[in-house]
């Protein structure tokens, strides 16, 4: 697969998962990116904005196992991970598999769970494995969270510690569709029985593990010049020192912005990162990386506020 042929199919598949869901191009984008990064997103909104929809629809276009958890206050880690059953019938323990044995795994309302059962997919995110009775099981390649949170409910939730928000290499926010995306949506539906699936019946699959695993080859084989490097870890490093910022992000959050810009060059077709790649990518990518000092939260600035502040304040190379 060469670049044009991959920028081919991930326009493609763009045009297929937002025919379902529309009015979030953006969102979209952003997971694709992370998909061929082979990152995790976290996806916080309220309710009714069609995160778990998106995330059915991706794992339907690309032909990935699709696997859901509810996060409840009770959840055990048990319960997602799977446990180690005696047979009485062959006298020895088999492994019941939990719902984390999947390639696209939606953590739904990820922040309901105690931080025991949260803490149960840093393995999982990290490296791709977890490790039941002692012995790791191996989640494939392609394994992908994407996580999502409620926003406008703090009761019974459990904010995701700093190490956990670490994993994920985007925190996107899911705003409401416009006026026009809202009408098409309904005038859609209108059509349908009132027991349709929303349109999920309607996705093509375009992609499959053959494709997916060309496409990483291929983002793996995009090099990024020295300039650009220098100029992700400088704005990283700014977090570090800024005023309004108490903690800055990591070496880790600077790798993971690299990867994601060759994803993102790879996807509109370029075999070189530019600024506007890593520009683009730095909300996202820092949001949920840095805690902001109590002059900014006096100020009412937010995470993406002073991270725009930062962009501004350092020259892109040229």
């Amino acid at each position: 697969m060469n670049l044009q042929e991959f920028q081919k199919l991930a326009e493609n598949i763009r045009s297929e998962i937002g025919a379902v869901v529309q009015g979030q191009d953006t969102l979209i984008d952003f997971l694709l990116v992370s998909l061929f990064a082979r990152g995790h997103c976290l996806l916080e909104g309220p309710p009714g904005t069609a995160k778990t929809l998106l995330a059915r629809c991706l794992s339907k276009v690309t032909s990935l196992d699709f696997g859901r958890v509810q996060f409840t206050p009770d959840l055990m880690p048990g319960d997602v991970l799977g446990v180690n059953l005696f047979n009485f019938q062959t006298n020895e323990f088999r492994l019941t598999r939990g719902p984390v044995f999947t390639d696209i795994l939606l953590a739904d309302e990820i922040n309901r769970a105690p931080p025991k059962t949260q803490s149960a997919l840093l393995q999982a995110m990290n490296e791709r494995e977890v490790t039941i009775d002692g012995t790791s099981h191996p989640l494939g390649g392609e394994f992908f969270v994407i996580a999502t949170q409620n926003p406008i409910e703090q009761h019974g939730t459990y904010p995701l510690p700093e190490a956990q928000l670490d994993r994920f290499l985007f925190k996107l926010i899911v705003d409401f569709p416009d006026r026009d995306a809202e009408i098409s949506i309904l005038s859609r539906n209108a059509g349908l029985p009132l027991e349709a699936d929303s349109g999920r019946a309607q996705i093509t699959q375009m992609m499959g593990r053959e494709e997916l695993q060309a496409g990483h080859d291929l983002v793996n084989s995009i090099r990024l010049d020295p300039t650009i490097l220098t100029y992700i870890v400088d704005l990283v490093r700014a977090t570090r020192s800024d005023a309004e910022i108490l903690h800055g992000a990591s070496t880790r959050a600077a790798d993971a912005i690299a990867g994601a810009a060759r994803a993102r060059a790879a996807l509109d077709g370029r075999d070189y990162a530019i600024p506007d790649d890593v520009q683009a990518l730095l909300l996202p990518a820092l949001r949920h990386r840095i805690v902001l000092g109590p002059t900014a939260e006096i100020e009412g600035r937010t995470a993406d506020d002073v991270l725009g502040t930062i962009i501004n304040r350092l020259d892109a190379p040229r």
